[in-house]
């Protein structure tokens, strides 16, 4: 399977240097089975078409998607474009730019940051998913979706962020970092603690614990296998 990785975004430089870019770490999680494909969205490059690959997996990023960024509008218009043509994977940044081209509504929490382990009750299972009732995994956000597309099933919820995974049949997208290991999260979460501020410390604290990127790493395969 071909699979095109939207790269939206560069870690800092100190914590991509050591850890790799996002690109990499979706390949990582994509394993040896994909034949991945990086298009450097954030400079504005996208797929032709949506056929050039089988299956596109949106990364996250320090932007939001409301920002006004010239890239923004047209990864957009690919996402929807591509849906039904291609498997469509989103994760973070990725999962809020799938709901806003699919006609949700993302906004800024007023809960603050979203940072470190966070737990997820399973709500509604999907044919690639196992049968874990919660998982545990890295969250990095301010913005959330607050309103799914026409037509989603919420998969993942918590109180904290109540639409946490989206499954759209043929695209299924995730607030939360499945693609980040705890050494980088807990390296990104320090380089940043200053903007994190009190957030910083819970967050580094929650990584002692254990968690379910494996698990849900697995799910993102056997979805893009075909279930």
């Amino acid at each position: 399977m071909k699979v095109g990785i939207l790269e939206c975004g560069v870690p800092p430089e100190s914590v991509g240097a050591r850890h790799g870019s996002y690109a990499a770490m979706v390949r990582r999680m994509l394993g040896p089975g994909h034949d991945a494909q990086v298009f450097a969205t954030l400079q504005g490059v996208l797929p032709a078409a949506a056929e050039a690959c089988d299956a596109y997996v949106v990364t996250g990023s320090p932007a939001g998607v409301m920002d006004d960024l010239p890239w923004i509008p047209p990864l957009l218009d690919f996402l929807r474009d591509a849906r039904g043509r291609a498997r469509l994977v989103g994760l973070c940044f990725g999962h809020q730019a799938m709901a806003a081209a699919f006609g949700g509504r993302v906004q800024k929490s007023p809960r603050g940051w979203g940072l470190g382990l966070h737990g997820y009750d399973v709500v509604a299972r999907a044919a690639w998913m196992d049968d874990a009732t919660t998982i545990r995994a890295p969250a990095f956000h301010q913005d959330q979706v607050v309103a799914a597309p026409p037509g989603a099933r919420l998969l993942l919820a918590s109180a904290f962020t109540p639409l946490a995974a989206l499954d759209y049949g043929d695209a299924v997208s995730f607030q939360f970092h499945p693609e980040f290991t705890v050494p980088y999260a807990v390296a990104l979460t320090e380089a940043l603690q200053d903007r994190f501020g009190a957030h910083a410390a819970p967050a580094l604290a929650s990584y002692a614990g254990p968690d379910d990127v494996a698990r849900v790493q697995g799910w993102i395969g056997r979805f893009l296998d075909g279930g």
